[in-house]
């Protein structure tokens, strides 16, 4: 699992998930931005790099707990 925020100083979040998803090692990963860009074309933007889930900055903690957990159980039934 990575958070990964878009806003990032060199290469965006975009470059940084088309990368991860073209390594072997990481390209199973659980992507999610994390991130201040909340627009629809930034989702879209988001799905076509590759991440799994776009949030919006400020994320409540419950919820992303929650929504960790999740990724977590759907890692261990896919196992």
């Amino acid at each position: 699992m990575i958070l990964c925020d878009i806003g990032l100083p060199g290469m965006d979040g975009y470059a940084v998930a088309r990368s991860l998803r073209g390594e072997p090692a990481t390209s199973g990963a659980h992507l999610i931005a994390l991130t201040g860009y909340g627009r629809e074309s930034d989702r879209r933007r988001t799905r076509e790099a590759g991440f799994d889930l776009h949030l919006v900055k400020p994320v409540e903690p419950l919820e992303l707990k929650r929504l960790l957990e999740v990724h977590r159980l759907q890692d261990e039934t896919d196992a």
